[in-house]
């Protein structure tokens, strides 16, 4: 089954594990000693957690720990949770300059699944002087988590309620709205308590006591796709901390808090221009699959303006005939949610094609199971729903979806159908009491450095934009490319200015231009290419 809107932002299902993705709280209540409580009460003190870091299984190179956290940062001797660790030590040779923590997306992206499953695309550098460090957030994963349901079958249940992809008419609309307020429901009764306490501030402050669980004076992360927001909230709640920061295909911070500056009626998704950007990356995919031949591109049709008529005909039949389940709506999440990596272009091209011939297309071959405990733990969409909905504002009204979607429809197309209805999940959702809505602009003790991506599925380049004109001090590394993130796309440029930023503070020039490794359907090319603009200062990481 494809992913659905939220699973496919941070990849968060099993088949779909390679896709990071995939998106995202308070007045400052902090772990630490920053800032102080809102009101100007100090921040009850909360001693650092304890790792007993220990080989996930035998022969494993990853190390595994469990570090416990309040729930409640305001109230620290109260209830405790969990969050399940994951490490690989600095391989060496050079000499070890610390520890780098990363985030892979989502919300919702386990990284004790997907640091072990995308370690060998970091940086080589980075990966030979720094421990490398990730974690389940609160709420996710192997971590304390959400979940709504008493067993996997009534999860399966609840999910075969409602459309795969989005709706489509009038009782479909009606079935994916009772579905999302049944899960309200379900999950209010379960753990009010835990649904309260999972935003990205929260979350903020678990990694803070992670970095001193590991002894490092100052931070250094990797945060991608909603792991930007998650780093732009540490950054001001803990901007004396900053040592460095990678954000990689992110999210405008305005556009995630709604501010007086964006439109109060639009989803999250349609403020960050998800599907615009979703529909010029189909639009790139079935241009250079028209572009080549049947041998590389197995849906081309000889010519772009062939080969978009023929997606155009494909949809149109699906949506009065399905392919066996291959639905419109499937068909178009699939081919969203395969737009996140270039290396699953050629995949798309055939599942088309064989829809094309009236075909069921084959199942993509699950990704190999990391060495860690649970390779695949429980992910159900309650998970990401609870700190996208409790994070970031959107309709309350489930009538109102429809509207938006055929206004997104109009400008973007299938995908504006497919991102209008990512936040269904946030009608009946309770707000968080601890979302963060800024500032976003306190100065770091170091620049940050905010890459984007220039055709990307989910995270529009713009907010690449957004995020270095909110922060204090940031500088944008431009990756001319394909894909959800430059970390799962590569490009070597890229790779290099990261290795530089981590290792020894230097920014790239002002106006770096990077471009992607492999291009869609073509032979990889020898090295990532750089076009560097003029007159940039570098800065220095202390």
């Amino acid at each position: 089954m494809p992913v659905h809107p939220l699973r496919g932002f941070i990849a968060g299902r099993r088949r779909h594990a390679m896709v990071l993705a995939a998106v995202m709280t308070c007045s400052a209540v902090l772990t630490g000693h920053d800032r102080v409580a809102a009101g100007g009460a100090p921040t009850p003190p909360v001693p650092a957690p304890e790792l007993d870091w220990r080989p996930c299984v035998q022969g494993s190179p990853f190390d595994c720990a469990t570090a416990k956290v309040p729930l409640d940062y305001r109230r620290p001797a109260g209830r405790t949770i969990e969050l399940a660790v994951v490490r690989r030590k600095a391989t060496g040779p050079g000499k070890r300059v610390g520890t780098l923590f990363f985030n892979p997306g989502g919300p919702g992206g386990p990284g004790t699944v997907q640091m072990p499953q995308n370690y060998q695309l970091f940086p080589r550098e980075v990966r030979e002087r720094f421990d490398v460090v990730s974690w389940d957030p609160r709420g996710i994963g192997s971590s304390t988590a959400v979940n709504c349901f008493g067993s996997p079958q009534e999860a399966a249940d609840w999910n075969a309620s409602k459309a795969a992809g989005f709706p489509v008419g009038a009782k479909e609309r009606a079935a994916f709205t009772a579905a999302y307020e049944d899960l309200a429901r379900r999950c209010q009764q379960k753990d009010p308590e835990l649904l309260s306490h999972v935003s990205t501030a929260d979350t903020a402050r678990d990694l803070d006591q992670l970095r001193r669980a590991v002894g490092e004076a100052r931070l250094n992360y990797y945060g991608i796709s909603y792991g930007t927001i998650l780093g732009a909230t540490y950054a001001n709640l803990f901007p004396g901390k900053v040592r460095a920061m990678t954000l990689d295909s992110n999210i405008g911070p305005p556009a995630w808090t709604n501010d007086a500056s964006e439109d109060a009626r639009l989803t999250t998704f349609l403020r960050i221009g998800s599907d615009r950007s979703a529909a010029a990356t189909l639009d790139k995919f079935l241009d250079l699959c028209g572009s080549t031949t049947t041998a590389r591109c197995a849906f081309s049709a000889g010519s772009p303006k062939a080969t978009r008529n023929k997606f155009d005909q494909l949809t149109r039949r699906l949506r009065e005939e399905p392919v066996g389940t291959w639905t419109y709506a499937r068909t178009v999440a699939e081919a969203v949610n395969s737009l996140y990596l270039v290396s699953r272009w050629t995949e798309l091209a055939d599942r088309l094609e064989a829809l094309w011939q009236g075909q069921v297309p084959e199942q993509a071959p699950a990704p190999p199971a990391p060495p860690v405990p649970d390779p695949n733990p429980y992910l159900g969409e309650e998970q990401a729903t609870a700190v996208l909905c409790g994070d970031s504002p959107n309709p309350r009204d489930p009538g109102a979806y429809h509207a938006l979607e055929e206004s997104a429809a109009a400008r973007a197309g299938d995908t504006g159908h497919f991102w209008t209805w990512a936040t269904a999940g946030c009608t009946t959702w309770p707000a968080s009491p601890d979302r963060w809505t800024g500032p976003w602009d306190t100065p770091t003790a170091n620049p940050v450095l905010v890459v984007g991506t220039t055709y990307d599925p989910s995270t529009a380049y713009p907010n690449s934009r957004a995020m270095t004109e909110a922060l204090a001090d940031a500088r944008l590394l431009t990756n001319e490319g394909y894909g959800h993130t430059a970390l799962l796309n590569p490009s070597s440029c890229v790779q290099e200015h990261e290795s530089r930023y981590f290792i020894d503070g230097i920014l790239p020039p002002a106006g770096t231009t990077c471009r992607q490794d492999t291009l869609p359907f073509s032979a990889p090319k020898p090295s990532g290419g750089v076009a560097t603009g003029g007159g940039g200062t570098a800065g220095t990481v202390s």
